[in-house]
């Protein structure tokens, strides 16, 4: 899917939201249980009952990894299912040295039809540019994330002494890898727990679509995110999993879903007529 693709679903839509589908068969309703792919039986009710309230489904590879041979299938089957009409992501967080990454990205580019892959930046440029050199495809990159960890790294400055100045290493991160690619192949990772930095980081990469995980389950504001990061071309897909998917764990668990989905995109409606 290309950028003005994407953008023109967010406009008819008038939403901006990705649906998480970190399907955890621990957690799914009993009664799918009984069915032969109860992971993919639980996804096509969740897509079903979602699909005209968002762009994009964000397809946690680890949930499917996790189940062998099975759960790969049931993946394959989920984006296969999902179709054209949304931006598809295989939130796979993968990033090796070049040919190692270029292997990565024909796994879901060329043999599964995603439309964009998380990627880890650490090992450099060419552990990141293959998944950029294939027409209508994405990189994801891990920016500023929603986890604890992110202290650890991202949030450090980049000098010696007095740690109250200097580039935190995460800036570094967006200002290098924005000179990788362009708006049109590359997006990052920026979670929605990390709002007030969100100004800044606007100003670092003004063009590019930012996927947004944290709202919902981990607490991210909605309103304030779409405030202080939305561009001209919306340029945000804000994602969330358990908040929608998990939101029951009965038999109406789809009809709950797309309750909690419609809320989403009500609110982004207002936001992207303001």
């Amino acid at each position: 899917m290309t950028r003005q693709q994407l953008i023109e679903e967010i406009r008819q839509k008038q939403s901006y939201l990705c649906v998480g589908l970190d399907t955890d068969i621990t957690k799914i309703p009993q009664h799918l249980l009984n069915d032969t792919d109860p992971v993919f039986a639980f996804n096509k009710a969740i897509i079903d009952a979602t699909r005209d309230l968002c762009v994009s489904y964000k397809i946690n590879t680890a949930f499917y990894e996790a189940l062998g041979v099975k759960g790969w299938l049931a993946m394959e089957k989920t984006v296969r299912y999902i179709g054209e009409e949304h931006f598809k992501i295989a939130d796979a967080k993968r990033g090796d040295i070049g040919n190692t990454s270029d292997q990565y990205a024909k796994a879901f580019f060329e043999a599964l039809p995603f439309d964009a892959v998380t990627v880890a930046p650490y090992m450099g440029e060419d552990s990141v540019k293959p998944f950029l050199q294939h027409a209508g495809k994405w990189a994801i990159v891990l920016g500023l994330t929603s986890n604890k960890g992110a202290e650890d790294f991202e949030l450090q400055r980049m000098v010696s002494g007095d740690t109250n100045h200097g580039t935190m290493l995460y800036e570094k991160v967006l200002t290098t890898v924005a000179a990788w690619g362009s708006p049109d192949n590359l997006m990052f990772v920026v979670g929605a727990t990390q709002a007030d930095a969100f100004t800044n980081i606007r100003k670092q990469a003004p063009d590019h679509f930012y996927l947004v995980p944290g709202v919902g389950a981990q607490g991210g504001s909605l309103k304030e995110i779409s405030e202080k990061a939305m561009n001209k071309d919306c340029g945000l897909l804000v994602n969330a999993s358990r908040a929608i998917i998990y939101s029951s764990s009965g038999e109406d668990f789809a009809e709950k879903a797309r309750g909690v989905a419609k809320a989403y995109q009500e609110e982004m409606a207002l936001y992207l007529n303001l």
